[in-house]
């Protein structure tokens, strides 16, 4: 079923592995694990922005540059098939030049139609994280052992790791095996990572001390609660966070992982949205819903963007927030109106 991916690495000895410009627990364990899992290739990982501290829980996100790698043989674009996505790398001309002409797979567990512009091969399934997808491929593949192996094995290690990455990237997209997409086979694919050697408790525990909040991101969000705004009966809730917002606490918390959850559990609320606005006109939306109302990809599509139905994002440019606010109301009308 995967032999594609295996046919794409065959005739090529480096490979660059891409993530999008707005990185995640489940891109960045992709990435993480096909360094690892890739063993008989040369493998580099870029990323157009840096990566967020509250991702560096993952002890080997340093290996992700700001840098294209402009001499491997084939790209491997990770957790997305939206152009809109990948806008950032798309504006300078060398990159786009190089993912034009040579060898790019892609690897996405979203539902989001895939619309780059450029030749690609791929494999899309609609999975609860990119990592199961690629979980899937290393065990048809080979690129992990059928099996667990031995402590005293040579690639033990090696295997090891990857499978830590893979964990992290699942637990993070399936909100840690508890979102709506997390099916029994997710636990499945997780009670076979933790079986080659993972030490949950430990890994938990690290990822923990990386979820800290100092007190002033702790009275940030307190400020971020207090102008919330409720639509549509309630059912809609958003937020604001300006460039100033984004330039003084980004650095340390990302303000939608601080604020989105809260606001989903908001009683009534169907449909929660981080709006972030910048001074170059862009703006940028991260959408939660709840199992009442599971259409988040819906409304992300109506913008352009996508994802999943209960997690999705979208970017648009030249629009206020009040505007965005204004045109999110209407995709969510015209939702219910068609349901």
């Amino acid at each position: 079923m995967y032999n594609t991916f295996s046919d794409f690495l065959k005739d090529k000895q480096k490979i660059c592995v891409i993530q999008a410009e707005n990185p995640d627990g489940d891109s960045l364990g992709s990435a993480l694990a096909l360094d690892y899992l890739l063993k008989d290739h040369e493998v580099s990982l870029y990323c157009p922005v840096e990566i967020p501290k509250y991702l560096r829980y993952f002890d080997d996100w340093s290996r992700v540059s700001l840098e294209f790698d402009f001499n491997a043989d084939g790209y491997i674009i990770v957790d997305t098939a939206a152009e809109v996505l990948l806008s950032k790398l798309l504006e300078e001309p060398a990159i786009k030049n190089r993912l034009e002409n040579y060898p790019v797979f892609v690897l996405d567990h979203h539902e989001t139609e895939d619309d780059l512009h450029f030749a690609h091969q791929g494999l899309i399934q609609t999975l609860p994280a990119c990592c199961d997808l690629i979980y899937k491929i290393a065990i048809e593949q080979g690129l992990l052992a059928k099996e667990p192996l031995k402590d005293t094995d040579e690639n033990y290690e090696t295997q090891k790791k990857a499978a830590e990455y893979l964990y992290y990237g699942i637990l993070s997209d399936t909100l840690g095996l508890t979102s709506p997409t997390t099916t029994s086979d997710t636990f499945k694919v997780i009670a076979d990572l933790v079986s080659r050697g993972l030490e949950v408790a430990k890994l938990d525990d690290k990822r923990r001390d990386f979820s800290k909040k100092t007190p002033k991101i702790l009275d940030y969000k307190a400020d971020l609660i207090k102008r919330v705004e409720y639509y549509l009966e309630g059912s809609l809730v958003t937020v604001h966070i300006p460039w100033e917002d984004i330039t003084e606490y980004s650095d340390q918390y990302n303000p939608n992982v601080l604020i989105l959850e809260e606001l989903r559990m908001v009683e009534g609320v169907e449909i929660a949205v981080a709006i972030k606005t910048y001074p170059d006109g862009k703006v940028t939306g991260k959408i939660r819903t709840t199992s009442d109302f599971a259409y988040a990809d819906k409304i992300a599509e109506y913008f352009g963007g996508g994802g999943h139905p209960y997690a999705a994002g979208f970017r648009t440019y030249d629009i206020s927030y009040e505007d965005t606010v204004h045109e999110l109301i209407n995709a969510i009308m015209s939702i219910k109106e068609n349901l």
